[in-house]
């Protein structure tokens, strides 16, 4: 699936509801989703299905507030968006 056939396919799935849940109330979702990504990824199960919800959340939320993420991941096109180098050489 294509970046954008996955946007489209979350925003038709939750964006009616998400956008009348509210944008703070849909971003306490995308943290919780977050914090049992952390769990899983501690206990090192349930990985897929949790970076799949993460992702799902993350689209959704860019989709409520009008970002196209095929877009904004062209950030990373050329690299690190600061250093300019794959792989990154920033020292942080």
């Amino acid at each position: 699936m294509e970046i954008k056939e996955f946007q489209e396919l979350i925003k038709k799935i939750y964006y009616e509801k998400d956008v009348e849940r509210e944008l703070r109330a849909t971003f306490t979702w995308f943290i919780e989703e977050v914090g049992e990504l952390a769990r899983a990824m501690r206990q090192n199960k349930g990985l897929e299905e949790e970076f799949a919800d993460v992702a799902a959340w993350l689209f959704e939320l860019a989709s409520i507030v009008g970002v196209d993420m095929e877009d904004a991941l062209r950030r990373y096109k050329n690299g690190c968006p600061k250093c300019g180098k794959t792989p990154c050489i920033c020292k942080v």
